[in-house]
């Protein structure tokens, strides 16, 4: 085989693809990683590397997969800066959804955007992301909450990652909340959803989620909406236990769902569930953070084995965050995560969540995408240092299917 790319000299190379347990990074000393076809064609000590077109060097840096960012909602237009203000004097978010602000909000302003503007601002913010050695991102829609407004928000996403240069997989939400039109009519709103917004949209959308919380949708309603969502192809996740318990994460667990998100109030019965279907934690500090929230139970979560993985949460209301790095550290921080723990989380186990085993590890097979990372000045080029920092390190190299920027 030909290769194209050839990354060498790596001084700490993680691979995240490794059988000595859940929190190993595979790490290969003096490593390399060679790309073909836009795929992992090689991975190794560099003194055994295969010859290749074009040689990278490695040296001084870390190595590993291009980062996974699972639970986004990068689409958008509009400010909620008013919001924060009212949250800071202590006003509760699930109050100011039921007086028509929050996500209702947020609608208002992206109905009203051009298909245009929302994929060029789109663009802007996932360009920032890349920049910070992120190669996929999940986006949701949620923000049109009817069938064409929703429709074109998973367009707008598909549209802006082309632009900017990653790999975007998109998930339809359309119920994140009902909206204004729909207030006396609940159920009408939850109908339009699963026989009109998901035939629509499931052309454009990889996953199916939905908002089950106190103030959102309801246990039963969130499991018609995801068995529906399965019938048309579209695999399960949910925003579970954010606000209040209400075995959220449990009934999505039984659907078979891949991730379930925030879960800050998730209880045993939630994560025995989780960990006996493979089904993924998705921890998002950002939100938890600007909320003013708990911490999910991590080492309740740990102990039963249920995967951890990190995502930003990127949103105009409760997690305007950008950086997957920033993220990954506050995990550890405020969340209680190991290093390890949190690097898994924006590699392996983020693309766990998404059901996509060929992304956030290195190996023959594996999407090309790398990320080869310089830490700060006087820091060790190991793994420690990554986390430390809050996202002030510097990108030497990204790669995204087998091509390097």
């Amino acid at each position: 085989m030909a290769i194209d790319l050839l990354v060498s000299g790596i001084d700490t190379l993680l691979t995240m693809d490794s059988d000595a347990g859940e929190t190993a990074l595979g790490v290969v000393p003096d490593g390399a990683v060679a790309f073909a076809a836009g795929r992992v064609a090689w991975v190794g000590p560099s003194a055994e590397a295969p010859p290749a077109r074009e040689v990278r060097d490695g040296h001084g840096c870390i190595g590993m997969p291009g980062l996974v960012d699972c639970h986004t909602h990068a689409v958008w237009a509009g400010s909620r800066a008013d919001e924060f203000r009212r949250r800071l004097a202590g006003e509760r978010y699930s109050d100011i959804l039921a007086a028509g602000g929050g996500i209702l909000s947020t609608v208002r302003a992206t109905r009203a955007a051009t298909e245009e503007d929302l994929v060029a601002d789109a663009a802007r913010r996932l360009a920032t992301m890349a920049a910070k050695g992120v190669t996929t991102v999940e986006v949701k829609s949620g923000y049109g909450l009817a069938p064409e407004a929703e429709a074109r928000l998973l367009r707008a996403a598909r549209a802006a990652g082309e632009l900017a240069g990653v790999r975007v997989v998109t998930t339809f939400l359309g119920a994140h909340a009902v909206p204004a039109e729909h207030r006396a009519d609940r159920a009408g709103y939850l109908r339009e959803v699963i026989e009109v917004q998901l035939p629509a949209c499931a052309p454009f959308a990889d996953y199916v989620d939905v908002y089950v919380d106190e103030g959102a949708f309801t246990v039963e309603e969130g499991r018609a909406v995801l068995e529906s969502g399965r019938r048309h192809g579209l695999l399960p996740r949910i925003h579970a236990e954010q606000v209040a318990a209400t075995g959220a994460a449990a009934m999505a667990a039984s659907l078979g769902a891949s991730s379930a998100d925030h879960l800050e109030r998730v209880d045993a019965a939630g994560i025995a569930a989780m960990a006996a279907a493979g089904t993924v934690a998705v921890l998002l500090p950002g939100a938890m953070l600007y909320l003013r929230d708990a911490a999910p139970p991590v080492a309740a979560l740990r102990e039963a084995g249920v995967p951890l993985a990190v995502a930003t949460d990127l949103n105009p209301g409760t997690s305007p965050v950008a950086d997957l790095w920033a993220c990954a550290t506050l995990a550890c921080v405020t969340m209680g995560l190991t290093v390890e723990e949190a690097l898994l989380g924006i590699t392996r186990n983020a693309a766990r969540a998404l059901g996509r085993h060929d992304l956030g590890r290195l190996r023959p097979g594996a999407a090309g995408d790398f990320v080869l990372v310089r830490p700060p000045a006087g820091e060790p080029p190991e793994a420690a240092p990554l986390v430390q920092f809050l996202g002030a390190l510097e990108v030497a190299l990204r790669v995204h299917e087998g091509k390097a920027t």
